[in-house]
């Protein structure tokens, strides 16, 4: 089950109570105080994992409670610090207060941490309050709250293509050709319900990866077909395949079925139709005529798009495709290296 939105409860433990203590000994007739400090309350921690790719965790695991301090005691013995929770959540998370819907933080690498809820501080015991003036203070600190509050967790994934297109444009089949990825295939509209991840290889030892999004259809952003709830997922990609259908099986004509995703990413977010663009015209095994293939070649030429008639069920033009994707998740690999180079050095002056 793939689930990339929840809504969890987080708590800090509560500090542990400091203890009001005297010396009785036999042999020391002024003992003074001797009461410990209480415990600090435990944390609540999210931490990224490249091991986990949805938030079906949470979905069954809602509220985490970090442990409370122990109390402290006497003979000047400190309480234990409760034990801290990891809530662990997969690599491209974002984090939202979800009173607020302010981002608290964005998770995108492996064994990032975050203290999404403080425990509380644990409080003084009657020894630390004891002065030349005052040298049997009756008093103690009660421990301190721990953090507590609702988080929405968002998940984008971590992808370097994103494959688009209408229902049946042939993404799954794509996707199970170039990877060990094994989505549903069917012949009818919205066989995929949920995103899928592949790693697809390209020239030599050399890979990224894929991600299929369920198929758009127009007014998607008025919530029509599946909407664009999955479109988040493309936002982080550097490269966009977009699949259209030239087979004599679709009705639509491909420059309208291209020009029609292309309005939907623009209403959702102008960044993503903007976004580098690798154009396929899908399942030219099933083509009779070549009309619609020429009518859409000649569009992306006018547009300068690189354009590929492929099938994937034959393996034709796929090899040509993946090399170009490759070769453009490349240079953005290098450009994000440099810029992420150049903070660095400017952190470092």
């Amino acid at each position: 089950m793939f689930i990339d939105r929840i809504k969890i409860f987080v708590q800090g433990g509560n500090g542990g109570n400091g203890c009001v203590s005297f010396r009785r000994e036999k042999y020391v007739p002024r003992g003074g105080p001797n009461g410990g400090n209480g415990g600090h309350g435990g944390d609540v921690v999210i931490m990224a994992s490249s091991e986990l790719y949805t938030l079906i965790d949470q979905k069954y695991h809602q509220h985490y409670l970090a442990k409370r301090g122990v109390h402290g005691k006497g003979k000047d013995m400190r309480g234990r610090n409760g034990e801290d929770v990891l809530v662990k959540v997969p690599a491209g998370t974002m984090v939202y207060d979800f009173e607020t819907k302010d981002l608290i933080a964005d998770l995108t690498k492996d064994g990032e941490q975050l203290i999404v809820a403080h425990g509380g501080r644990g409080g003084l015991g009657n020894a630390a309050f004891a002065t030349s003036v005052n040298r049997a203070p009756q008093i103690a600190q009660p421990g301190e709250n721990g953090e507590s509050k609702w988080l929405l967790l968002e998940l984008k994934l971590l992808a370097d293509v994103g494959v688009i297109g209408l229902p049946n444009a042939g993404k799954s089949t794509l996707l199970s050709s170039v990877s060990a990825a094994r989505p549903k295939i069917a012949d009818y509209p919205f066989t995929t319900l949920n995103p899928n991840l592949g790693v697809a290889s390209y020239g030599k030892d050399k890979s990224f990866i894929m991600a299929d999004i369920p198929g758009l259809i127009e007014g998607a952003h008025e919530g029509k077909g599946l909407g664009f709830q999955f479109l988040r997922h493309v936002e982080r990609t550097s490269v966009l395949l977009h699949l259209v259908d030239i087979s004599d099986g679709t009705t639509v004509p491909p420059v309208e079925a291209f020009e029609t995703i292309n309005r939907e990413l623009s209403l959702y977010h102008t960044d993503l139709s903007e976004k580098f663009q690798v154009v396929a015209g899908t399942k030219t095994d099933a083509m009779t005529s070549d009309d619609r293939l020429r009518e859409l070649s000649a569009y992306c030429k006018k547009k300068r798009l690189k354009f590929f008639p492929i099938s994937a069920a034959t393996g034709a033009g796929v090899k040509e495709v993946m090399n170009c994707l490759g070769k453009a998740v490349e240079k953005n690999r290098q450009k994000a290296e440099k810029a992420e180079g150049n903070s660095e050095q400017i952190k470092d002056l």
